[in-house]
């Protein structure tokens, strides 16, 4: 049974409305993300944030630089799958991490993508996320 595409229904306010990152003038004024929108960029801020970059939130950031010419294989995998997930339950309440896995790419060797399974909680809509992570520098 399909399930209808959460973001056809209705306005969601509950689940908020931010700027759209990364942050774009949108005719002279600034970009918004709306709903489903807003909660994957807020994932996607936290993956990409470091501890200690936000001088008033300073825990805030899944830390991933830390991982940067690490070997790309199951230790890595496994730690980095732990910070994002540590980071997704502490810092999106918006959501439920249903699943985390990194795995190497096999066209790049240098590449992890971190898969991402989550619900929101308010909407019970079912989500997946690509995150590419690059080890070393981008092809």
């Amino acid at each position: 049974m399909a399930l209808a595409d959460p973001r056809l229904i209705g306005p969601r306010p509950h689940l908020g409305v931010g700027w759209a990152f990364p942050v774009r003038p949108v005719g002279g004024r600034l970009g918004y993300a709306r709903y489903e929108e807003d909660v994957e960029q807020a994932i996607e801020i936290i993956l990409r944030t470091n501890p200690g970059e936000r001088v008033m939130l300073p825990g805030f950031g899944a830390g991933l630089r830390r991982f940067l010419f690490a070997p790309n294989g199951a230790v890595t995998h496994g730690r980095v799958e732990e910070a994002v997930r540590n980071a997704l339950i502490d810092q999106e309440p918006r959501i439920t991490v249903e699943r985390v896995t990194a795995l190497a790419a096999e066209d790049e060797p240098n590449l992890m993508r971190i898969e991402i399974d989550y619900v929101v909680r308010r909407s019970n809509a079912f989500f997946n996320l690509v995150y590419p992570f690059y080890l070393t520098e981008a092809d």
